[in-house]
């Protein structure tokens, strides 16, 4: 993707938004949000931009009232809107945030080019306020990433790299062990809730990796790639491991045509894909309810698209999908903002926050059984929202 026309990517990694619950674990400690603000990826009428570095920042927002969200906290960390919107996450214990830095642009002439990044940031948000605790190295353009249920280990998908890096976590320490080779470009990563299996996406393959796992030493099996759609962003897995979906954004974003969410058999010897859902155009992230009952999916539709083209649609779209025994359906979708792109469920599950790009919100929707209801909420943020992922 680097130097290229923006709108022929996804831009997914659209910094940052992040369910989690700093520092002490007491029963009146904040609800709260890690928020990736970009400030130097633009979508315009007459489509995308870059411009200069030194604007993106990642905002805290607090949610123990879970319909009224509220911005308590900005650290200015680059971040980008490249890459797919799972690029950071905080340790169950909620004491640390780590965030993916993917791109950092460099002028040639009057434009601004992305070239890969290779930055992880270790926030310790047990501190008030927080604080950056260091940078490490990781992989080139390092996008997806996703901690252990255990808390104490990490994984971050390198698009560039076409790696894995793997990540010990010891108190605020984090630190690199290993680096793992999986022949793609790697955008997302999730782990099994046991620990002993994580899925990873090439997205530009279209397939679904499987990474064995064992303490510390992770291992790529390369025979079991499973073929789910193009452009594969979205991962997560249920809270029980029997499922593992994926967001497909299609061979090319916001075109119109109609893409797809895959489910994934996820647990047994041998994970299988079992189906594929309709979803509209270019899904760009999807998230797993608390209770594992529901999946939530941004759809941006034509809105990353420029307004020539016949693509176009100013706003995109929330999708609510039903888990359960009988499968994975599509049940409810709400009306969302412009270029919508990270998403979570609250902490109950009973509200989700869409992270809407062009119009610098975080929308707020009520789950009302297996409807989407669209609050009417929308917080306004001090730069551009790109990712959410729960605790």
């Amino acid at each position: 993707m680097i130097a290229a026309p923006l709108h022929r990517y996804r831009m997914a990694a659209f910094v940052a938004l992040a369910l989690l619950v700093p520092g002490s674990t007491r029963a009146d400690a904040p609800a709260l949000l890690l928020v990736g603000l970009d400030g130097k990826t633009f979508f315009e009428p007459d489509g995308g931009r870059n411009g200069p570095n030194g604007q993106d920042a990642v905002g805290i927002v607090d949610v123990s009232d879970e319909a009224r969200p509220r911005l308590v906290q900005t650290l200015p960390l680059d971040n980008s809107v490249y890459g797919p919107p799972t690029n950071l996450r905080i340790t169950p214990d909620g004491k640390l945030g780590l965030v993916a830095s993917s791109v950092l642009m460099r002028q040639e002439g009057a434009a601004w080019y992305a070239q890969a990044d290779d930055r992880l940031h270790v926030i310790d948000l047990s501190a008030s306020p927080a604080r950056l605790v260091e940078t490490v190295t990781v992989g080139r353009q390092p996008s997806g990433l996703a901690i252990a249920k255990a808390g104490d280990l990490a994984l971050v998908a390198n698009r560039e790299g076409r790696s894995v890096t793997v990540l010990t976590i010891r108190g605020t320490e984090v630190r690199p062990v290993a680096t793992v080779d999986v022949g793609d470009e790697a955008a997302a990563v999730a782990f099994a809730p046991d620990g002993r299996r994580a899925f990873v996406a090439k997205n530009k393959a279209g397939r679904i990796g499987i990474l064995a796992i064992a303490g510390t030493q992770v291992r790529y099996e390369r025979d079991r790639d499973m073929p789910v759609g193009p452009g594969v962003y979205g991962l997560d897995v249920t809270p029980d491991g029997s499922l593992a979906l994926t967001g497909n954004t299609g061979p090319e974003p916001s075109d119109g045509h109609a893409d797809t969410v895959s489910v994934i058999r996820a647990d047994g010897p041998r994970p299988r894909v079992i189906d594929h859902l309709g979803i509209g155009d270019t899904p760009e992230a999807l998230a797993i309810a608390p209770d594992g009952r529901h999946a939530a999916v941004s759809v941006v539709r034509g809105a990353s698209a420029p307004r020539s083209s016949p693509a176009y649609t100013p706003t995109g779209a929330v999708a609510l999908l039903t888990i359960s025994a009988d499968g994975v359906r599509l049940a409810s979708t709400a009306e969302a903002g412009a270029v919508t792109q990270g998403i979570a469920f609250s902490p109950s599950g009973g509200h989700v926050y869409v992270g809407n790009y062009v119009d610098r919100t975080l929308g707020v929707y009520r789950v009302a059984g297996d409807s989407l209801v669209d609050t009417g909420t929308r917080l306004a943020l001090p730069g551009q929202p790109a990712s959410l992922a729960g605790r």
